[in-house]
């Protein structure tokens, strides 16, 4: 649907409610006149009055906006990307008109295609450790051997009917150690699979979460307001470093050690540089965690126990279908709070204001990593005191993205590859070193794009960092109030770069970094 659409809808639902057109206006302290503006699409509405509006119409915003419509018609948009489609005459742009008219049958299209890159990822990873893990390898070999020194004993004991009493008996002790060794070692490879399993994590409950995040517009004030109080709760919550406040909190408080790794290689049960521990309540950071990452981590951990109730009442949301993306949506709210309490709401607002979003000065001022200042960017979304809208992304060197946060008309791909093009891969040229870059895409639409490398450092020489690049994107519109604008003319033609979403939805012909046929040739 359209975003001119929402003038149809409030006045829609104004009369459905009977509320006269004066007093509506009345009630939100606006003349009759531009209300009737308004509802006739020829004011834009945003901000504080987006929220009266949706609070007096007694509708969610997103509802009223009509953004839920278009992130399930972009979702949906993306599926023809699959080339398990390419055989069938399938336009993306028709995925809005699907979605108006049969949205649940939309959405079930989008369960059954989250199901079905579930197992296809799930097929990949088992065949790929069939193939290459050295443990599998290992474990059947051993598996091999024992069955063969059991097999060749068997035989010996059937056949050969006159041994000594003293050979039978070494023979049988041979049967009984190799068939436990067997067991074990078949225990040992599907202890392995298994584990496997739990760390790989569902791509359905990682789409579930997106869902809800988005549908909350990054924005919880319950959370804001947990944070506020955790902020008062710390013995000196103004001073810059909060580490042994935080720290001491978590110990007191929860009964948590904080504790440092011995072993410089401890293996995949770590994550983010730490582990927790509930059982033991022991919080173990690897030796080469930096400072900011304990910082976070620690308040993450205390938010999770601390806030256990609020965390869970706000994942019983229908949106969240298992335990684990409830399980997941819990842990992404309590690093929301651990965020806000390292970044304070309004200070920061004033801060990235005063400074013109310099992610730099933010940090320094702060004191917190690049990607935990640009992801609180993306949470100014109070619509009483509201930031610059931005996108989010964050991937690898092999273009895997792990992180993502959408903007209306920012083509975001969840699906698919992004075009390489965009200045989150281009800044692995220049590591460290901010990259901006202004985009446009097909549509005509342009967006700044503000990327930088972040690195978890090693923890010995002959380990390898583990590398990101972070990218925040606005509007040109909005590009102004940065810092990353200054010296760009962004209406310039040949300013910009021209790019796409993806390669199977982009139909710019002469793209040199085309990596697939656009869905247009494939289907003619």
């Amino acid at each position: 649907m359209s975003v001119s659409a929402i003038g149809y809808r409030i006045r829609e639902r104004r009369r459905t409610l009977g509320i006269t057109q004066a007093a509506m206006a009345r009630q939100l302290g606006i003349s009759a006149s531009y209300l009737n503006l308004i509802e006739a699409n020829k004011r834009a509405v945003g901000g504080a009055l987006l929220a009266r509006l949706a609070e007096r119409l007694d509708m969610d915003v997103d509802v009223l906006t009509g953004a839920v419509e278009r992130r399930l018609s972009d979702d949906l948009g993306e599926l023809p990307a699959d080339p398990l489609l390419k055989d069938i005459r399938v336009e993306p742009d028709q995925a809005p008109e699907v979605v108006a008219r049969f949205p649940d049958w939309a959405r079930a299209m989008l369960r059954v295609y989250r199901a079905y890159l579930d197992n296809n990822d799930s097929v990949a990873m088992l065949s790929d450790r069939l193939n290459r893990d050295p443990l599998v390898q290992e474990s059947v070999h051993r598996m091999l051997t024992h069955i063969t020194s059991i097999r060749s004993s068997a035989e010996i004991l059937d056949e050969v009917r006159d041994l000594e009493p003293a050979q039978r008996r070494r023979f049988e002790r041979t049967l009984r150690s190799e068939s436990k060794a067997l067991s074990e070692a078949a225990q040992h490879l599907v202890s392995h699979f298994e584990q496997g399993e739990m760390d790989r994590g569902s791509m359905a409950a990682a789409e579930e979460v997106d869902e809800y995040i988005i549908a909350h517009r990054n924005w919880f004030s319950e959370l804001e307001e947990a944070a506020d109080e955790f902020r008062r709760a710390l013995p000196d919550p103004d001073r810059p470093a909060i580490d042994g406040a935080a720290q001491e909190l978590l110990e007191s408080r929860h009964g948590v050690r904080v504790e440092t790794a011995r072993d410089d290689n401890p293996g995949r049960e770590f994550r983010n540089q730490c582990r927790f521990d509930a059982d033991a309540r022991r919080l173990v950071f690897l030796r080469n965690a930096p400072q900011t990452t304990r910082r976070f981590q620690i308040l993450r951990v205390a938010a999770e126990l601390g806030y256990a109730e609020l965390l869970e009442r706000l994942c019983d949301d229908p949106r969240l279908s298992t335990p684990a993306s409830r399980a997941r949506a819990r842990r992404a709210l309590a690093s929301y709070v651990a965020g806000a309490v390292i970044l304070p709401y309004h200070r920061f607002l004033e801060a990235a204001q005063a400074c013109r979003y310099d992610i730099e000065i933010l940090q320094q001022r702060f004191d917190a990593g690049h990607e935990q200042v640009c992801h609180r960017l993306v949470s100014l979304r109070d619509p009483e005191a509201e930031g610059i809208p931005f996108a989010f992304l964050r991937a690898d060197p092999s273009g895997h993205v792990s992180k993502r946060f959408p903007l209306f008309g920012f083509p975001l791909p969840r699906y698919g590859h992004v075009c390489p093009l965009w200045s989150v891969f281009t800044a692995f040229q220049t590591p460290f070193r901010v990259v901006r870059q202004v985009a446009e895409f097909e549509s005509g639409r342009r967006f700044l794009m503000i990327s930088r490398t972040v690195t978890k450092r090693a923890a010995a020489f002959h380990e390898q960092p583990v590398m990101f690049s972070v990218m925040l994107a606005c509007d040109t519109l909005h590009a102004d109030r940065t810092i990353y604008a200054d010296g760009i003319d962004l209406g310039a033609h040949e300013t910009a770069v021209p790019v796409g979403s993806t390669c199977r939805l982009c139909a710019r012909a002469n793209c040199q970094q085309r990596q697939e046929p656009p869905i247009a040739l494939v289907a003619g």
